[in-house]
This record gives structure tokens, C-alpha cells and sequence, in this order.
């Protein structure tokens, strides 16, 4: 019984809806990690293109910052109330999750320098924590620079702002 007035508490107060939005904010991220690999084996593969690994990598994370934003622009915050009839405000958000997303790779750097070399993480260790900080990081920025207007103040059962086409 204790555990359903927690859910509900959580329900109430907003945080599972945050957390909900956090979840698709990561599968959205699982996506753009399949994509960047495939961009890259694409590129660099000596049996596919064989470009060179720096350019293929940039190539590839631009690719899939590019599908993470399309992602979640129409799913993971569909329900807040931004301009999606309009090219201009896409492309504004787009240019706000590209610059979130970037400044994201430099922090998982910097994390992930700061606990191999300082504090003696294992790599893989560091790397998953870094990239799971960064995460919450890139979500809570995107959520409030990216897709900044809230949908608290609409009212559930009203349908999302139709997407503009693709």
C-alpha cells in the first residue's frame, strides 16, 4: 500500500511525468548511439568508405544529434506547447540542441578525464557514469532552453500542436 501512495505522490508533484519524459529522452539517445555506430562503420570501415576516423566521427555525431532532435522534438516533448507549424523555431531549437549537445561532449570529457586520471576509475566505469551525468545534464538544459515553454499550464486531455512535415 505504501508503495502505490508513493507512486502517487510522485504522480501528483509532476516527477513521474519528468521521469517519464527522461526515459524517452534516453531511448531517443539509444537511437542516435545506433546511428552514430552505423554512421561510423559506414565512413571509417576500411571495406566501406575508408574515411578518416576524425571526420567520419564528427560526420556521424552531427547525424545522429540530427535524429536525436527530430526524436524529440515529435515525441519526447510533444506534449509542451512550442511552434512545430513553423520552420524558424525548429531550426532555432535544433541550433539549441546541437550547442547543449556539444558542450555535453565536452563535460563527458572532462568527467571522464577527471575520474581515470585523478581518481583511478576504471575507463568503462568512468564512462558510463559520465555519460549517464551528462544525460541529465543535456535533458534538463534541452527541456529548459530547447523546448522551454511548459505544458503545465495545458490541460491534459488537450492534443499536442500538430508537427510540421519533415
Amino acid at each position: 500500500m505504501g508503495e502505490i501512495k508513493s507512486i502517487g505522490l510522485l504522480t501528483n508533484l509532476g516527477w513521474w511525468r519528468l521521469f517519464s519524459r527522461y526515459a524517452q529522452f534516453c531511448l531517443v539517445g539509444g537511437s542516435g548511439v545506433v546511428v552514430d555506430m552505423g554512421i561510423i562503420w559506414l565512413l571509417a570501415d576500411p571495406r566501406m568508405f575508408d574515411w578518416n576516423l576524425t571526420l567520419s566521427k564528427v560526420i556521424a555525431a552531427e547525424v545522429a544529434i540530427f535524429n536525436n532532435f527530430l526524436w524529440n522534438d515529435v515525441w519526447t516533448f510533444r506534449a509542451l506547447e512550442v511552434d512545430r507549424s513553423r520552420w524558424l523555431p525548429r531550426l532555432v531549437r535544433l541550433g539549441k540542441f546541437n550547442l547543449i549537445c556539444v558542450v555535453g561532449i565536452g563535460l563527458s570529457a572532462l568527467l571522464l578525464n577527471f575520474q581515470v586520471y585523478w581518481l583511478d576509475t576504471n575507463v568503462y566505469l568512468a564512462n558510463f557514469i559520465s555519460i549517464v551525468v551528462v544525460s541529465v545534464w543535456n535533458f534538463l538544459m534541452n527541456l529548459k532552453f530547447g523546448w522551454k515553454n511548459s505544458a503545465e499550464n495545458k490541460p491534459e486531455n488537450e492534443a499536442p500542436a500538430p508537427a510540421a512535415p519533415l
